[in-house]
């Protein structure tokens, strides 16, 4: 293959696409979240994967696990945990079998606030994505979403 291979040009333009349609949806949630609730999609993001853990075998994440959830380094995601414990969104407790272990819970505040914004996201998300929907180069990949969304992978 050469550089101006049309098989390369298609899947660059299609990755220029998906980037172009992520950060116009990550930008439209991020405005939405900050105006409505002092939260960014990071803080959003990780309050959403830590509520949804469970009690019993392989319920609660570790750190490492959480970074891999919410798209962050290790590093980041430990000062955005940080970021949320001081604003009493969140816990750090030890695991109690490895004591290397640190898990973290939502509290009831975050929670409260989780529950709170999540309506703002889910319309911030579709709105993002009916706007990007009316656009030729965005449309096909808005359709594949919709798809994904719907049980059996049929569009309704």
């Amino acid at each position: 293959m050469t550089a101006t291979d049309p098989a390369l040009t298609a899947l660059a333009q299609g990755w220029c696409a998906l980037s172009l349609l992520h950060g116009r949806i990550e930008a439209h949630i991020e405005r939405a979240l900050q105006a409505g609730h002092g939260l960014s999609v990071r803080e959003y993001s990780l309050l959403d994967v830590l509520s949804r853990q469970h009690d019993g075998e392989g319920g609660h994440l570790q750190m490492k696990q959480v970074a891999d959830a919410v798209v962050l380094s290790q590093s980041a995601t430990t000062r955005l945990v940080t970021r949320l414990e001081d604003r009493g969104l969140l816990s750090r407790y030890l695991c109690p079998t490895d004591r290397r272990g640190i898990y973290t819970n939502v509290s009831e505040a975050g929670l409260a606030l989780l529950e709170e914004a999540r309506p703002t996201n889910n319309r911030a998300l579709r709105e993002a994505l009916d706007a990007a929907g009316g656009e030729p180069d965005l449309a096909p990949l808005v359709q594949v979403l919709d798809r994904m969304s719907v049980p059996g992978g049929q569009a309704a």
